[in-house]
This record gives structure tokens, C-alpha cells and sequence, in this order.
């Protein structure tokens, strides 16, 4: 079984993320907020195949539904218009691409006790580290 199957991820710790959202465009006002919120990240199975990924902060809460390898509209938490396709290089490691002006990769990494997200846009990396909840 998945490690992330009835497990929700609290944020612990986040490296280098302010860097990641200036190269995104983001805002002083936002990046401020951005620093600031504790999030939570579930991923759950749906009954139809699919997969509903919910990112809930103080800030705001972005869902989002797909089936892996087919290709979505998504609008970012920052307010982008993405395409997005999400893919399983195995059952505890999912990767996201959003595509658009400024394509940029985030890859999910499960374990029993921790959720390990790894964003990048160009040569910009952030790593945030949440806790099984």
C-alpha cells in the first residue's frame, strides 16, 4: 500500500522558498504570506481512477483532480493559468509539471512519516518538508 493512503502532511520546514517564488513573479505581499502560511497537503485515490490533491493553508485551499499522465488546466495558488500533467515514477513519488510561461516541476516524495516536496523553476530549487499528521 501507498504510504500516503489516509495520511494528511503538515509543512515542518521549507528551504529556500522565498527565491523560488520571486523567480515565479510572485509579489512582495504574497511572498510575505506565502512565508508565513502552514499548510497541509492530502492526496487521496477516487473510485473513478482518478486522484484529488488538496493543498490547505492559512492563505487559501487549491485542489486539484487528475488522472495520471493526462493533461489539465490548473491555476496555481500564485494566480497562473498552467497546463498541467501529473505522473507516478512509482506509487510513493509523484511528479508535476505545470507548464506555461514559467514552466516549473514539483516532485512529491511519500514515506510513512514525512512527505518531502522538491519545487523548481530554471535553476531554482525549494525544498519543503512535511509532516505525517
Amino acid at each position: 500500500m501507498a504510504s500516503w493512503v489516509g495520511k494528511k502532511y503538515k509543512l515542518e520546514k521549507s528551504d529556500n522558498f522565498d527565491n523560488y517564488m520571486k523567480a515565479l513573479g510572485v509579489g512582495m505581499v504574497l511572498r510575505t504570506i506565502g512565508n508565513k502560511a502552514s499548510a497541509t497537503v492530502d492526496l487521496v485515490k477516487d473510485d473513478d481512477g482518478s486522484y484529488t490533491l488538496t493543498t490547505s493553508s492559512t492563505f487559501k485551499t487549491t485542489v486539484i483532480k487528475f488522472k495520471p499522465g493526462e493533461v489539465f488546466d490548473e491555476e496555481t495558488i500564485d494566480g497562473r493559468k498552467v497546463e498541467s500533467v501529473c505522473t507516478f515514477e512509482n506509487e510513493n513519488k509523484l511528479v508535476h509539471e505545470q507548464k506555461g510561461e514559467k514552466p516549473t516541476t514539483i516532485i512529491r516524495e511519500f514515506k510513512d512519516d514525512e512527505m518531502v516536496a522538491t519545487l523548481t523553476i530554471g535553476d531554482v530549487t525549494c525544498v519543503r518538508t512535511y509532516k505525517a499528521a
